[in-house]
């Protein structure tokens, strides 16, 4: 039985976007052995996906505000010991980062990765093994399972299948009908303006939807609770991990998202997700492979709320 390693660690859009790789493999290698090292905060994802045997969690992101520290350099040398405790067939890092190229030369296989042409950072290609050429002009899905099609060495078919399986239920779910409003994302331009989502919110409460708005930092929250003071009825629920913000999602109405990572988390549970896009472009960063999935915008042109409560009505 093939044992294969993937290495895409960050950030959470980029997670989601590779399990449908993940998944191809299932389908086209009988018997494969999958791990998977992933940044601690986006692990709950990998360990969704119901054909991964292992997630192995690296902390880079902590680490590097730590390196002084004699914790961070023991956690470090447990991560290396458990990544080289197995020999892998094929190791395959679809981050295409230098960070995630170097993390793949310490796990014990043949490694694979990106070209120069075709890696988000050219360098990172001289520390691979066999390198790969993927367009870039494809979707962030598509990439991943070219690149794992071509390391190997399966034709690709099949439609995209993210393959995540949620358990339990939502532990901070309202009762009655919900929807799950996403306002937050790493970027100022790609926010939706406060006015819209008040007008979203209560047009969906007055058809019996209550709003509830997750947050992941400060400033978000506090953005939430001035939006839950003006729409009767919405929740901002306590700070939710990955897993406990899947759950809440599976059972929503629908989910309205910015560009951001959770929106893409809810196009892959198959929920009535739409994308909202104010300042990026949704050609390569839509919601992607999903039939209950919609984007509306575009830079500079920010959908209006009636579109958007038409197209949640739409996908039922």
């Amino acid at each position: 039985m093939p044992r294969i390693l993937f290495v895409k660690t960050s950030s959470l859009g980029d997670v989601v976007h590779h399990c449908p790789a993940v998944t191809d493999v299932v389908r086209q290698v009988p018997g494969a052995k999958i791990d998977w090292v992933v940044e601690e905060a986006f692990a709950g994802v990998a360990a969704m996906h119901r054909s991964v045997r292992r997630v192995i969690p690296v902390a880079l992101r902590r680490w590097r505000a730590s390196l002084w520290r004699p914790a961070m350099w023991h956690e470090f040398g447990a991560f290396r010991r458990t990544l080289g405790a197995e020999r892998y067939d094929i190791v395959i890092d679809s981050q295409g980062l230098i960070k995630s190229a170097l993390l793949a030369r310490l796990a014990r296989g043949e490694r694979h990765g990106m070209d120069a042409q075709s890696a988000r950072e050219p360098l990172a290609a001289r520390l691979y093994d066999r390198r790969h050429a993927v367009p870039r002009s494809l979707h962030a899905v598509e990439r991943n399972r070219r690149l794992t099609a071509a390391a190997l060495g399966y034709a690709l078919e099949g439609e995209c299948d993210y393959g995540l399986s949620v358990e339990g239920e939502a532990e901070l779910a309202p009762k009655g009908p919900y929807a799950v409003l996403l306002t937050m994302t790493s970027r100022a331009d790609k926010l939706w303006p406060e006015a819209r989502w008040t007008e979203l919110a209560r047009a969906l409460a007055a058809r019996g939807v209550r709003a509830v708005l997750p947050w992941g930092s400060a400033a978000e929250r506090a953005r939430c609770e001035r939006l839950a003071a003006t729409v009767e009825g919405a929740r901002v629920p306590e700070r939710m991990d990955i897993a406990q913000l899947a759950r809440l999602m599976r059972g929503a109405r629908g989910v309205v998202g910015v560009d951001t990572g959770r929106s893409h988390l809810a196009a892959a549970l198959g929920v009535p997700a739409v994308g909202l896009y104010c300042g990026s472009a949704p050609a390569l960063t839509r919601l992607y492979g999903s039939a209950r999935a919609r984007n509306l915008g575009a830079p500079g042109a920010p959908p209006a709320p009636a579109e958007v409560l038409d197209a949640l009505e739409a996908l039922g």
